[in-house]
């Protein structure tokens, strides 16, 4: 599988060191040698998904995920995403049960979360290919370099980011931010193994919105409900 900077331009602009760095080159032999025999998702073309559905200068909420779903059809590119008419995976129902306990909006038909992504939310996995069925499995690969260096290019070339860090392994990247130019909200990761311990009442999305406003940008329009 070949694996090529085919993003935004702002985004190749930002991050074009760490496309010829050697982590890279080395994450590039793994990818290819992974499709020889393996299934990887999510396809090539959506691996950098995130950053082609929201631009660089664009960005004004970072979602941070971890890994991309492992099962088939599932995984786009985008964290939590899942495309048109596919079945929700559990953590997903659970943030958009809290989206509708916060802010009103109907339990939607559809998990696919482009109409965020268009609107400046940033998507990001912090590994962006997994292998088939195993959770995972392509982590300490490369991939968490290279993420790391985006939160870090977001921090230092932006103003006024709300990032949102859900569970343990999110709130581990606030390491990365400047907290005197960003915004911070933290909780639970929405897996129902934790969602019941703070996930759910969270209030992130209203909160998100209030940072936006109060910096005299315009809020996210949560709602994926279509009738």
């Amino acid at each position: 599988m070949q694996v090529n900077p085919q993003i935004e331009a702002g985004w190749l602009e930002v991050l074009k060191e760490e496309f010829s760095a050697p982590y890279f080159a080395r994450l590039k032999e793994f990818l290819v040698a992974e499709k020889r025999t393996q299934t990887v998702y999510p396809p090539g073309p959506l691996i950098f998904n995130a950053f082609n559905s929201t631009p660089f200068d664009k960005v004004k909420v970072v979602l941070l995920g971890q890994d991309p779903y492992h099962e088939a059809g599932q995984a786009e590119g985008l964290c939590f995403s899942v495309p048109e008419g596919c079945a929700f995976p559990p953590s997903l129902v659970n943030i958009l049960k809290e989206l509708e306990s916060d802010l009103g909006y109907p339990f939607p038909r559809s998990g696919h979360l482009a109409k965020w992504a268009a609107q400046g939310v940033f998507l990001l996995n912090a590994t962006l290919t997994v292998r088939a069925h195993q959770a995972g499995s392509h982590q300490r690969r490369g991939w968490e370099t290279f993420t790391d260096s985006v939160i870090r290019a977001l921090s230092e070339k932006k103003q006024g980011l709300v990032f949102l860090l859900w569970g343990s392994y999110a709130q581990a990247k606030s390491a990365l931010i400047d907290t005197s130019r960003h915004y911070i909200l933290k909780t639970v990761h929405p897996s129902p193994l934790s969602a019941y311990r703070g996930f759910f009442g969270c209030k992130h999305f209203s909160q998100t919105n209030r940072i936006l406003e109060q910096q005299g940008k315009s809020p996210i329009d949560w709602n994926l409900h279509t009738l």
